[in-house]
């Protein structure tokens, strides 16, 4: 009881620290103002990557229409705010919370079907799902079709996307440290096993595959009042690639990993950005040396709390000695 406490307390006191340290050098003008919007997109792509890591690192499923689900949270939520007339502290979070609904219904809808299948079937209807939601934003009239969704309030700030992720990230941790979050990774140990100890299988993977797509929505609800402009291309099989990189490169099942790769792959295009052309050649190099080196990810399956516990395990050996 005492370790979770001390790590619990390690924990929020490293997020209140970096939350203070940030406004600090974001007012004092040391972090500029575009430094600023890629911490902004480093931290959407945190829940895009934290919430694809529990379907396809905890539950064991393969995912490639996570932007599809991005893209469905992103227009929901813009249309909410470009259609009503309300204050921007009670019109955002509806709007949001909108986004991530619709998204999660979205998932249930093709989680139910889909989830029947595992492995390579399972990544072809995902990846035929995200295609088909782009195109029809790209055909109906109420989306703008090719020409986008313009005219978005600027309503995503530090603020409100630094609190929302801390949030997924807790949620995340709390559920898989729950009888549900273990009735998910038995499902990913062992299928037939689950089944044979009388886990739902069916039920926790739609449940976990809805959550996932639930907090996508979120994700995607932030980045359309972040960029303003919405269009149908940014949400193609490619970013819906490059969400599952994230959750690779940090450790498939480790939401602490997903953080890291996500705040890292994020920034390294930006750091590699005066090398003009052979920047995408480094990056893709660095991709291709890390998982030769270390296919298991950052972390592997391990989380914070594990390696505070670890480094106060070695601690009180030292003591001892």
């Amino acid at each position: 009881m005492k370790k979770n406490l001390r790590t619990f307390l390690i924990t929020a006191a490293s997020i209140a620290v970096s939350y203070l340290a940030l406004i600090f050098l974001f007012q004092a003008g040391i972090i500029s103002n575009y430094y600023q919007g890629i911490i902004i997109a480093a931290c959407i792509n945190v829940i895009l990557a934290v919430s694809l890591n529990l379907t396809t690192g905890c539950l064991g499923e393969l995912v490639l229409g996570h932007a599809g689900f991005m893209s469905i949270g992103a227009y929901a939520s813009a249309l909410f705010t470009l259609n009503m007339d309300l204050p921007m502290a009670v019109e955002f979070p509806i709007s949001l919370l909108l986004g991530g609904l619709v998204a999660g219904f979205c998932g249930m809808l093709i989680g139910i079907p889909a989830l029947r299948l595992r492995g390579d079937y399972l990544a072809i209807i995902t990846l035929g799902f995200g295609e088909i939601i782009r195109v029809l934003i790209l055909n109906l009239k109420f989306t703008g079709g090719g020409r986008g969704l313009s005219g978005i309030p600027e309503y995503t700030s530090f603020n409100w996307v630094f609190f929302i992720m801390v949030a997924t990230i807790i949620l995340m941790f709390t559920l898989m440290f729950s009888r549900h979050g273990r009735s998910i990774l038995a499902i990913r140990d062992n299928l037939i096993a689950a089944e044979a100890v009388g886990v739902n299988t069916t039920f926790y993977k739609i449940y976990a595959f809805t959550i996932s797509s639930f907090f996508a929505g979120v994700a995607g609800g932030l980045y359309a009042h972040y960029i303003t402009v919405l269009d149908p291309t940014t949400f193609g099989f490619m970013r819906s690639v490059e969400i599952l990189i994230m959750v690779v490169l940090g450790g498939m099942g480790s939401f602490t990993g997903s953080v890291l790769a996500a705040g890292f792959l994020t920034l390294l295009p930006e750091l590699l950005r005066s090398l003009n052309d052979y920047r995408l050649l480094i990056y893709s190099i660095a991709l291709v040396v890390m998982m030769i080196f270390r296919p298991e990810g950052l972390l592997g399956k391990k989380e914070l709390p594990d390696l505070f516990r670890k480094k106060a395990a070695k601690g009180g050996e030292q003591a001892h000695e």
